[in-house]
């Protein structure tokens, strides 16, 4: 007679959800765990509540004639808007669509270039002789100063926003790669040398790799970068854009449609900064999950 029924093979499960779910699922989970969420909730709330007490509750000095929380508010969501700008009118999402247009173009320009550039200013000493001086002489001047030449060198206007939003973010990039390679430890090529291999081996197993997080901290460092090169240039040289709502919201004493446009040029650059890292995390997944070990 059968002893009793037989018992079913167990199923290969992984040992918990975090060992199944994808890296961006486990930081999501990580970080609502975290106090991080509610701390930013209180953070903002601070904000708000420190910015509705200086313009409207206390009418300090030099604040009484900025626009109130509930006005900006009020305004950035009605569907008739006193100054013809809400969440409401396409208008607005034109003039996001844009920046994000340009920032794209730019960002992807910087990307390209900078990351190439900065990785032989690390890796060839005498590259770095050579470009490292000039890139220091010109990282100093300020955008702003960039401008009449941007005009005289490119058509319309299109061209000069996009190649100011460039430069600073380019510089940013390619630094920050540079200081990748520079921080690999001469152990790890030594020993690949003596393994036998290559330069273009060395290149892609030891010296891209180790670069990485620096490569991807300067990326999310160039996008912000690339905002603040934007709104300078479309101030001066643009026809829409949020940084020509905000110029010329001032022009026309449209002070509820300032704040909009900052708030709005905020929240889409911490949403573009976001996504960067978003995308330094998907590339190096091993660094992601060696973090999770240290923290087990």
């Amino acid at each position: 007679m059968p002893d009793g029924p037989r018992q079913q093979p167990t199923p290969a499960w992984p040992r918990s959800l975090a060992d199944a779910a994808p890296e961006w699922l486990w930081h999501a989970a990580a970080w609502l765990r975290s106090p991080a969420p509610y701390r930013m909730l209180i953070g903002y709330a601070l904000a708000l509540g420190a910015w509705y007490t200086c313009v409207d509750g206390l009418a300090l000095p030099r604040f009484e004639d900025l626009p109130g929380v509930v006005d900006v508010f009020r305004e950035w969501t009605s569907a008739a808007p006193s100054f013809g700008l809400s969440l409401h009118t396409p208008v607005y999402y034109e003039h996001i669509l844009t920046s994000l247009r340009r920032v794209g173009l730019a960002f992807a320009l910087a990307t390209a270039l900078g990351v190439p550039v900065g990785l032989l200013l690390g890796a060839s000493p005498r590259f770095r002789d050579y470009v490292f001086p000039v890139l220091e002489v010109l990282r100093p001047i300020p955008i702003l100063a960039w401008v009449p030449l941007a005009i005289i060198i490119f058509d319309g206007a299109e061209s000069p926003v996009v190649f100011l939003t460039f430069l600073a973010s380019f510089f940013a990039t390619a630094l920050n790669a540079q200081l990748g390679v520079r921080s690999i430890d001469p152990d790890f090529l030594l020993a690949a040398r003596c393994l036998g291999a290559g330069k273009l081996a060395i290149f892609w197993h030891v010296i891209l790799p180790g670069a990485l997080p620096s490569i991807f901290t300067g990326l999310e460092l160039s996008v912000g970068v690339a905002w603040f090169s934007l709104v300078a240039a479309e101030m001066v040289s643009g026809q829409f854009g949020l940084g020509y709502v905000i110029n010329t919201s001032f022009t026309m004493v449209q002070y509820p449609t300032i704040v909009i446009g900052m708030l709005t040029l905020g929240i889409v650059g911490h949403a573009t900064s976001a996504a960067v890292r978003l995308l330094g995390r998907s590339f190096m997944g091993w660094r992601a999950r060696a973090l999770r070990l240290e923290g087990a």
